[in-house]
């Protein structure tokens, strides 16, 4: 389970941002991830219940998921496509010379301040 490595890394990168923005809570925080990026939605839920509760700054906070679609695109017809419905293999020309676009991530995308 590395859900709670993202969780800890999660926790020091909002204790750099509040200390550098002078902020002492944080309200919620959002993190975009993607839909392939082998994350437990359910696991990193209970990892920041767990989390927050032995760190002041988000003890009361919000964690807040997005899911960020997989999306392939493929150099031979330059086509984007979704990657879990068709896998490695483009519907368009049928080639698989293809590569994940987006849908791996794991990104802080907003954080809101008390």
């Amino acid at each position: 389970m590395h859900e709670l490595g993202i969780i800890v890394h999660v926790a020091k990168t909002l204790k750099n941002v509040a200390q550098q923005n002078n902020v002492s809570k944080i309200g919620s925080v959002t993190l975009e991830i993607g839909e392939v990026s082998g994350v437990v939605e359910s696991y990193l839920t209970d990892c920041w219940q767990y989390y927050r509760k032995k760190d002041s700054l988000i003890e009361n906070s919000e964690l807040k998921i997005e899911k960020l679609e997989a999306v392939t695109f493929c150099d031979d017809c330059e086509e984007l496509y979704p990657t879990v419905r068709y896998g490695r293999q483009c519907p368009y020309c049928g080639g698989y010379n293809t590569w994940l676009a987006v849908g791996s991530e794991c990104n802080i995308k907003e954080i809101e301040a008390c």
